[in-house]
């Protein structure tokens, strides 16, 4: 299990357990965490779950692919150098301590 932080709309904080190879997107949908959409259940075409990654303890994360890079120029919030897309990144123990935060608004 990875646990993941989500920094939620209104600050807070959300520690959530995410079984190995589940992504992100995954956990937080499971979980109920607000703001993380995932309208495409994770096919990589909606960018629903679009993240701000504030930090990451040990590890890093794995690379961009090119679709991902290519849909996060369309996310309805600001996309930063910190994007991701959490139907990318998959639970693992190089992202022990991963902390995201929600972006106001996904659609």
């Amino acid at each position: 299990m990875t646990d993941v932080t989500f920094i939620l709309r209104d600050g807070s904080r959300e520690v959530v357990d995410i079984a190995e190879g589940m992504s992100v997107m995954q956990g937080a949908i499971l979980n109920d965490v607000r703001g993380i959409d995932g309208e495409c259940g994770g096919c990589l075409s909606c960018a629903t779950c679009h993240v701000y990654v504030e930090s990451l303890e040990a590890g890093e994360l794995p690379p961009m692919g090119e679709d991902e890079n290519g849909l996060l120029d369309g996310v309805a919030a600001e996309r930063r150098p910190n994007s991701r897309l959490g139907c990318q990144l998959l639970a693992a123990p190089g992202l022990k301590g991963l902390v995201v935060r929600v972006p106001e608004r996904q659609v």
